[in-house]
């Protein structure tokens, strides 16, 4: 009878040979990273069950205002407008940097695109110059960012004051009214798509978009890396500076959009336009669940802070509550998410 090889009888690894990789320990990290990916999950679930509440006190409270089909409407074309920017407010959030100058951007889009010059070029031309205004806005931060070495919170506020300061000498303080009748349509119920307004669809298609750009491709990843670790994007061979580039105008791309938008909206460029956006578009990321250090964050949670923001203040509006209680409210609810937020990160190293 043969003997089994002595090989089959050994259970441990031979003298002088180093353990495979079956015999290395679990990742710790990695499954840090799968209970805050949970926690992340259970955030959302959260969002959306703090809608679920808001909607029943909304339509307890006045449940013939709250609940018809028009006022709905009007929470989801709101929603919009401050959501485009959200879009890009969140990812240069991810990326470790911030953008305080989204609301100014909006506003200098909005009345560049509604000159008396501008407005002869018609539809097309109002919206180029929304989004092109937008875009070199959003250059100019990524510049002084990016290779003028300038911390993202002083170039932005400077973006601020500037642009506003801009809009104003435009617009002479004055309203710019719309006179192109194609661009006034867009708001109307008649250009409704199945009961859905134009705006909410573009909302929509933004939303999507800036979904799978940061989940599903090479740009996202290198976002998220950048937000998470600048120097060791760098020593993986990711150019941090361009990067940073493309996010600002990322922003600005979204705010000329959005300026575009709220144009249709009002049927006019103000530049008082995008008033505290910049404040907004933050604290919805935030509730959202994306880290004000960078290196994560989600599309579809800065949306529901979009949502939750914009139906507490529809609430507050429907039963005549003062402005300063709406802000007291918001104040309240970023508090508690940063705090969740906290408690979420130490939850993920454990």
């Amino acid at each position: 009878m043969t003997q089994p090889a002595p090989s089959a009888q050994h259970h441990g690894p031979e003298k002088g040979t180093v353990p495979g990789p079956a015999a290395a320990p679990p990742s710790k990290q990695g499954g840090g990273r799968r209970a805050l990916g949970l926690r992340l999950d259970v955030r959302n679930l959260s969002l959306l069950g703090v809608l679920a509440v808001l909607t029943a006190v909304g339509g307890i409270t006045e449940p013939d205002a709250f609940l018809d089909t028009g006022n709905l409407q009007l929470i989801l074309t709101q929603s919009s407008v401050i959501g485009v920017v959200t879009v890009g407010v969140t990812f240069v959030i991810i990326s470790g940097g911030i953008d305080l100058s989204v609301g100014a951007m909006v506003a200098l889009a909005s009345v560049w695109a509604t000159t008396l010059a501008t407005q002869e070029y018609g539809f097309a031309g109002i919206l180029f110059t929304a989004v092109v205004v937008g875009l070199a806005a959003g250059l100019v931060n990524g510049l002084l960012i990016s290779y003028g070495g300038m911390v993202p919170f002083i170039a932005t506020l400077a973006m601020l004051a500037s642009a506003r300061g801009l809009a104003l000498q435009i617009t002479d303080g004055k309203t710019q009214i719309v006179t192109v009748q194609s661009v006034l349509d867009l708001g109307l119920p008649d250009s409704y798509v199945l009961g859905i307004p134009p705006l909410v669809l573009v909302f929509a298609a933004v939303t999507v978009a800036g979904w799978l750009i940061l989940n599903r491709t090479t740009f996202g990843r290198r976002t998220v890396a950048v937000g998470g670790n600048a120097e060791a994007a760098r020593l993986a061979g990711i150019d941090v500076r361009r990067q940073r580039l493309y996010l600002y105008l990322l922003s600005g791309l979204c705010c000329g959009i959005a300026a575009f938008m709220l144009v249709i909206l009002s049927g006019s460029g103000q530049n008082t336009n995008g008033n505290l956006y910049e404040l907004d578009a933050i604290a919805a990321a935030i509730i959202g669940g994306t880290l004000l250090s960078g290196g994560r964050g989600t599309i579809v949670g800065s949306v529901l802070g979009v949502l939750v923001f914009t139906t507490i203040t529809n609430i507050f509006a429907l039963n005549n509550l003062q402005s300063d209680v709406q802000q007291i409210a918001k104040g309240a609810i970023i508090v508690a998410a940063v705090l969740v937020q906290r408690r979420t990160l130490r939850g993920g190293e454990t």
